[in-house]
């Protein structure tokens, strides 16, 4: 006779079909979360997809993270550009947008203007920045990469970021806008300080876009007196109907074109070559495509793969603010008139009801209508600079550092813990010492 005790039948659950309690709610803008934010805009996607949230500078704002409201978000003329339909403070204002830009009277660019005016910006100054000139620019692109990688490749190591992701991008936006070459430092010098500042104190930021400011001043000033083919003297041409762009709209339109063009391009050669390196089987496709097609343009997985790229983790993490001129409804939210908004793209971008298994990085996806360059109106005018600039860099580091390497482990990589942008502040790599290029000449000609 077994005297041990019969098992006890367990209490039926009082609801049996109740599903499971939710995770809690992740903690924002931390220095964790900075570092890999995908689990709580899964969980935001899940559980609150537009969810009112305190910013760091103790803003209120919508985040909006699904993609079919994202979208939607992107194109809805009731969600103003223009920081004055804000509702908050003017002290709450001056905690929006880039800083400085108001003071500097840098306001009157594309990021901050809404129809009618967007419209006659942007007609304008899309005359001088056409396809066929970012096409022309290939060669210089081309020129550039090479010539920063011979500035290391001797070495065996190098920070990507500092020595290669980062002053591409400057020298080219430089040259499209026609700074001359003996100033092109002091704009790295103000685009570094913007950089190191973006995510801490407002203030180094501001400095630097004063600084750019009366540059910018001075420039056209010049240009107006003997224009060149470049840029600026574009803006300065430009004109639809009798219509001429201000000084002030022509330095806020070159101010925005550099802001807005090194910082993400920055980002996405940064994140862009992290994410081949943490992915190599990806990154063996990529070199295999590269060698049978040695011209970046023609192939075909690298166009595919710079988008997979965007997508995957793209350097604009928000869409710049948005304001709500109109209560409306947006993901079963109600907005409130001068209620700030911020789309998310980097969880729209990863939302499993648009793209198929979203965490995983697939550089031959076709089906990937990703957000990373907006929607709308608001479309990213640079994004084919940016385009070329991404395809040539990427190309030209697999194609002359082979076997290319994270010098560090990646949970001791640091990111810059701003708002609307997501990038490395270093990327350590290694890799074996190679030789200049033959037609290399000396940096300073950069």
């Amino acid at each position: 006779m077994n005297d041990s005790p019969a098992p006890s039948t367990p209490e039926p659950s009082a609801c049996p079909h109740e599903a499971a309690p939710a995770a809690p709610a992740p903690e924002l803008f931390t220095w964790e979360f900075a570092s890999d934010p995908y689990p709580a805009y899964a969980w935001l996607r899940e559980h609150r997809p537009v969810h009112r949230t305190a910013l760091p500078s103790g803003v209120e704002a919508w985040l909006v993270t699904r993609y079919g409201d994202a979208r939607q978000a992107l194109a809805d003329a009731r969600l103003s550009k223009n920081p004055a339909n804000h509702a908050e403070s003017p002290h709450a204002k001056g905690k929006t947008g880039i800083p400085g830009e108001r003071k500097a009277e840098l306001m009157t660019h594309l990021l901050n203007i809404d129809p009618p005016d967007h419209t006659r910006l942007r007609r304008l100054v899309s005359k001088a920045f056409t396809p066929r000139r970012v096409a022309e620019f290939a060669p210089r692109v081309q020129e550039l990469a090479d010539r920063l990688i011979d500035g290391f490749i001797e070495e065996g190591k190098a920070d990507l970021i500092h020595d290669f992701a980062f002053p591409l991008p400057i020298y080219a936006i430089c040259d499209l806008l026609g700074v001359p070459r003996e100033d092109q430092d002091d704009f790295r010098d103000w685009a570094g300080m913007m950089i190191r500042h973006g995510g801490g104190p407002r203030g180094g930021v501001a400095r630097s876009v004063m600084k750019m400011r009366g540059y910018l001043a001075e420039l056209i000033h010049r240009k107006r007196e003997n224009p060149g083919d470049d840029l600026i003297s574009g803006l300065i041409r430009a004109s639809d109907h009798g219509e001429h762009l201000t000084e002030n709209e022509a330095a806020a339109m070159a101010f925005i074109l550099l802001f807005a063009g090194f910082e993400t391009t920055v980002n996405l050669i940064g994140n862009g070559t992290y994410a081949l390196l943490r992915h190599p089987e990806q990154r063996a496709r990529l070199e295999a495509s590269l060698e049978a097609s040695p011209v970046p343009g023609e192939s075909a997985l690298l166009a595919t793969g710079l988008e997979e790229l965007l997508r995957f983790d793209g350097p604009v993490e928000m869409a710049t603010w948005r304001y709500a001129t109109e209560p409306l409804t947006l993901g079963g939210e109600e907005i409130a008139a001068g209620d700030p908004v911020l789309v998310v793209l980097a969880a729209a971008d990863r939302d499993p009801e648009r793209f198929t298994d979203p965490d995983t990085l697939d550089l031959a996806r076709s089906d990937n209508q990703h957000l990373g360059y907006g929607h709308g109106i608001h479309y990213c005018l640079g994004a084919p600079l940016a385009r070329l600039e991404g395809q040539t860099a990427l190309a030209t580091l697999l194609r002359r550092l082979p076997d290319l390497r994270l010098a560090e482990e990646p949970t001791d990589l640091r990111w810059r813990g701003g708002l609307i942008m997501r990038g490395l502040r270093t990327l350590p790599v290694e890799f074996e010492p190679g030789n200049r290029s033959e037609k290399s000449d000396a940096l300073s000609t950069l």
